[in-house]
């Protein structure tokens, strides 16, 4: 998750299965972009996308995407560092519910590996 208008160092990238550049902001980001992208279960990748109305700011999540079946799937990436942090906490619990709000049941954390 990011704030709207995040000015951190951006790496762009285009892949097949989105429609736009994708924005990545973190390593993380940029290898779950390639497994998405190989994965076939994948239609559509939408990146850094608007919830509108979050009570916490403007905020984006890092990757929604369109399974087949027209199911959506939402993956927040995180460092591992940061998971004990109580801002991303709050941050990640208003995302899920977010889109537990819209109906979607695929929501989850990407994180790096351990190290």
């Amino acid at each position: 998750m990011k704030k709207k208008n995040y000015k951190g160092r951006c790496e762009k990238v285009s892949v097949s299965k989105c429609k736009e550049v994708c924005r990545l902001y973190s390593e993380i980001q940029k290898k779950y972009l390639r497994m998405l992208e190989e994965n076939t279960e994948i239609q559509e990748i939408r990146c850094n996308v608007l919830m509108d109305g979050l009570e916490e700011g403007a905020y984006t999540s890092d990757f929604v995407c369109t399974k087949i079946g027209n199911h959506l799937m939402v993956r927040e990436c995180v460092e591992r560092k940061h998971l004990t942090k109580p801002l991303t906490d709050k941050l990640l619990d208003a995302s899920r519910e977010y889109w537990l709000g819209l109906g979607v049941q695929d929501w989850g954390i990407v994180i790096d590996e351990e190290k």
